[in-house]
């Protein structure tokens, strides 16, 4: 029997046409993404953990928690704060030949350090990380005494560190002055390359260069064997001044911040990642930095205050609860990785402070003007025995952020040997009396985001170790593979003689994330996912 086609059947058939066709656009057009856009992360390293001291070398800086190293990190911290409050004089982020931009940097040099592999053949370069600059330049076609060609290590052996070339490379490429990327004004002649100068305000500490393009070798979290080159350009220094010269970082800059030249915003404009990064931080001083990563659905986020001259990572806290106590006072402060510890002005500051010390258990320590902390507590700890495990409690600290969200610090405390043998812990929160600065120490036990494109920061509870796509190089800067090499095993927290466990008094529940590692923003699953579905589509279309 012939079947009828009424208008309600035809329109019927075709409106399953029409959302059946709807449907594989939308699933493919998902699948293109999300093999498109990928995730690269890099093992970052303290500046002083071993694998770093090992090739920088720390011989003026004091033992590692003695009160001298944390009077000595908090002095870098005051030194490093001043290149914020230059950033608030709206000075240009950066200004190609023929000006400057300011920014302060201690002798101690940068907190973080990544291994990254350029040019072909490949290069391997040990950068310093920085949030607060934007731009990435290493030592280039160095002009005498421009650059630090080798380091001897604390062990007394000389390193070679690598200086990169343009003509030494197949696939690098000069800028011209003439070009739009450059936006100078005018040209010696057509033939003229594109320099720059980045001024910082510490002992005469600059980077003077020209603009280069090279491919960064790059390697995808979920697919270790995929290798990806980005074309991207920086800066060729050649010749470096000040504290750069120095140790500060003598293999090169690896600026995160927001500006459209920094690296984040080049691979988002190559259509190979979001434009977004993570950070986390491991106790060790091992962690991950990770391009293209904007979290998980679950994270808890809060927007950035973004100024229209010179961006920073700055967000607004709206309460504070230390225990028992709760503060509806609201202040904004800047999440800089690069500063040691985090440091509030009043009210917060003493709200945070005089809360903490009326909810803990411990003695107070006297009043010591040679502690950079002002609310430090002394410990009991049985020193016969030869593993021997300090414990103290302390009252659970959140900030809510705007939007809503919870921050619970996961350790804001610090554990000092003091001259005796002994121990005592101390808030490590700094008073300052200017900008508020979220630093290292509140960031431990979380991968941060830091998300530009949706201008948002994102948290969640992370032990940095159990993330296994986390591509690697090895810390020797000497060493050159043609690409980042795949997943070496994860490095295990060192063990030292005290183990430290601090607790919180409470727990709520709600404050506070469980410590698990952060799921990946791309899932290797979704292709086989996707091709079926497609496969279902496309047979029922044919059917129709």
């Amino acid at each position: 029997m012939a079947r009828a086609w009424t208008p309600t059947t035809t329109m019927t058939c075709f409106t399953y046409y029409y959302y059946s066709i709807l449907l594989l656009i939308v699933f493919l057009s998902s699948w293109r993404s999300c093999d498109g856009l990928g995730t690269f992360g890099f093992e970052i390293h303290h500046r002083f953990s071993d694998p770093v001291k090992g090739i920088l070398g720390v011989d003026e800086l004091p033992e590692k928690g003695s009160a001298d190293y944390y009077v000595a990190m908090a002095h870098r911290d005051r030194i490093i704060r001043g290149r914020h409050l230059a950033s608030l004089n709206d000075q240009s982020p950066l200004v190609f030949a023929g000006g400057n931009h300011t920014y302060r940097l201690g002798a101690l040099g940068f907190l973080h350090y990544a291994n990254v592999s350029l040019g072909n053949p490949s290069l391997s370069f040990l950068v310093a990380l920085d949030t607060g600059s934007d731009l990435f330049w290493i030592p280039c076609d160095c002009q005498k005494n421009g650059c630090v060609k080798a380091l001897r290590s604390l062990s007394g052996a000389v390193v070679n560190l690598n200086i990169y070339s343009p003509k030494n490379s197949s696939t690098s490429g000069v800028i011209p002055c003439n070009s739009t990327f450059c936006k100078q004004s005018h040209c010696s002649s057509a033939s003229a390359k594109c320099g720059y100068k980045v001024e910082y305000l510490s002992n005469n500490t600059s980077s003077t260069g020209i603009f280069v393009e090279d491919v960064l070798h790059l390697i995808r979290d979920d697919d270790q064997s995929k290798a990806v080159d980005a074309n991207i350009t920086f800066g060729c220094g050649q010749l470096q001044t000040g504290t750069f010269l120095e140790g500060a970082a003598p293999n090169g800059l690896f600026g995160l911040g927001m500006n459209n030249i920094s690296v984040p915003s080049t691979l988002a404009r190559l259509g190979l990642a979001s434009n977004s990064f993570s950070m986390c931080f491991g106790p060790d001083g091992m962690g991950r930095i990770k391009f293209g990563d904007n979290g998980s659905s679950d994270q808890r986020k809060t927007p950035f205050n973004i100024r229209s001259t010179h961006p920073t990572y700055n967000v607004s806290i709206t309460q504070t609860t230390v225990e028992k106590n709760v503060s509806a006072l609201e202040f904004s402060a800047i999440f800089d990785s690069g500063t040691s510890f985090t440091s509030l002005n009043d009210p917060a500051y003493t709200f945070i402070s005089e809360s903490f010390n009326s909810q803990v258990l411990e003695r107070r320590h006297p009043s010591d003007s040679k502690l950079p902390f002002e609310y430090c507590y002394d410990l009991s700890v049985n020193l016969s025995q030869p593993n021997y495990t300090i414990n103290y409690t302390i009252p659970d600290i959140n900030l809510t952020m705007k939007g809503g969200d919870q921050y619970s610090l996961t350790d804001p405390t610090a554990v000092i040997q003091t001259t005796q043998g002994g121990y005592m812990y101390c808030l490590a929160l700094l008073k300052s009396e200017d900008i508020n600065i979220i630093g290292q120490n509140f960031m431990t036990g979380y991968n941060i985001v830091f998300d530009r494109e949706k201008v948002v920061l994102g948290w969640k509870a992370s032990n940095c170790y159990d993330d296994e796509n986390l591509s690697t190089l090895p810390i020797s800067p000497s060493h050159s593979p043609a690409h980042s090499p795949a997943h070496s095993p994860a490095h295990s927290p060192a063990v030292s003689p005290a183990a430290v466990n601090p607790e919180a008094t409470a727990n709520s529940g709600t404050n506070s994330d469980p410590p698990v590692s952060p799921p990946s923003s791309y899932s290797p699953k979704l292709k086989p996912f996707h091709y079926t579905l497609a496969m279902l589509l496309l047979s029922f279309l044919a059917i129709v």
